[in-house]
């Protein structure tokens, strides 16, 4: 499939997968009719000035399935992942607003067991939902509830991370484990079942990313790796910093569970969404800082360097496999797993 081919015809799943089908869409689509410099940023947050002050403001919709999964629901969900958001662009987020539609004939019951988990989860992240709206759509027009969160936060002064930040040197680190949240959706949809149950890892990044600036002057980009999993966010950082990002396969860290069931699945788990780690890109002379800090806090106590940033090929993501050979790591064109998040 060449570049551009994703775009003729009509919408497909892939491209809301968050590999080639989705960058595609956006840039060609989107980002082609609503130009401007604050959106050519390309980051998960739009940062703005207002007055004295400068904030990040983020959107993002919600059309998990199930809408209930091991270690959450849609309601975390899209508190955690607008939250994240926030804080990977150096933002103490404060304020969200929740849109929801939902399916005439959905549970009331199950309404409230959302909104509850929203309102427990955003006391967790230290924000308040202070608006929202609600729109009711006939049988079959949706399924059963689609969330759509927006969330403002308040930048760090002086400090704003970027995918564009990355240079030749830089350490690339993992927080933790990859692909826990997709295989947990996976296997609740499909009814499997494995040794040991597979929880979602969604939770709000804000006190890890606190901690880690806090302590650690020297963090250049941060991002949530979600849609397209680890992978498609390297390639993003590479393309956005025009650098080669080298990672090392058997450093990226992989619960035995997940990889087992990755195994089953035919899935690769690098590919795979996550909804409560943090990719770093670092100074060189700071990476020992970094895992410090990390290693400080509950939610990094898995933080691990996984690779360094290059100057060439730039825009690309190699590998070294656990056999020492090399392959590139390419974002997926197609949809690995649909509907989880």
């Amino acid at each position: 499939m060449t570049k551009g081919n994703t775009l003729e015809g009509n919408i497909s799943l892939a491209h809301g997968a968050g590999g080639v089908a989705m960058a595609e869409l956006i840039d060609h689509v989107f980002v082609g009719a609503f130009k401007n410099p604050i959106l050519d940023r390309r980051d998960d947050s739009a940062v703005l000035r207002v007055g004295g002050a400068q904030i990040a403001f983020t959107t993002d919709s919600f059309v998990i399935d199930p809408i209930f999964f091991p270690g959450g629901d849609i309601g975390r969900l899209a508190v955690c992942g607008t939250v994240n958001d926030l804080a990977t662009s150096g933002a103490k987020p404060l304020f969200l607003s929740a849109a929801f539609v939902i399916e005439e004939g959905f549970a009331i019951s199950e309404l409230l067991r959302i909104v509850r988990s929203m309102s427990s989860t955003a006391l967790e992240a230290g924000v308040t939902i202070v608006t929202g709206d609600t729109k009711v759509v006939p049988r079959g027009a949706a399924d059963k509830v689609f969330i759509t969160t927006t969330g403002i936060g308040e930048i760090r002064a002086g400090y704003v991370p970027s995918g564009a930040n990355a240079r030749p040197g830089d350490a690339v680190i993992l927080s933790g484990t990859v692909a826990d949240h997709g295989i947990a959706v996976m296997s609740r949809r499909e009814g499997l079942m494995f040794e040991s149950e597979i929880i979602s890892d969604a939770v709000p990044l804000c006190g890890l990313v606190d901690t880690l600036l806090d302590e650690c002057p020297g963090v250049k980009t941060l991002r949530d790796p979600t849609r397209g999993g680890l992978a498609s966010t390297l390639n993003e950082i590479a393309a956005q910093s025009n650098v080669c990002i080298e990672i090392d396969e058997s450093k990226v860290p992989v619960a035995p569970g997940t990889r087992a069931a990755c195994e089953i699945l035919g899935i690769d788990p690098l590919y795979v969404a996550n909804e409560g780690k943090l990719v770093i890109i670092v100074s060189s002379d700071h990476e020992d800082c970094a895992i410090r800090a990390l290693h400080s806090h509950p939610l990094g106590q898995g933080a691990v360097k996984i690779g360094s940033v290059q100057g060439s090929p730039s825009g690309r993501v190699n590998m070294t496999t656990p056999f020492g050979s090399r392959r590139i790591l390419s974002m997926v064109y197609g949809e690995q797993m649909p509907r989880i998040c």
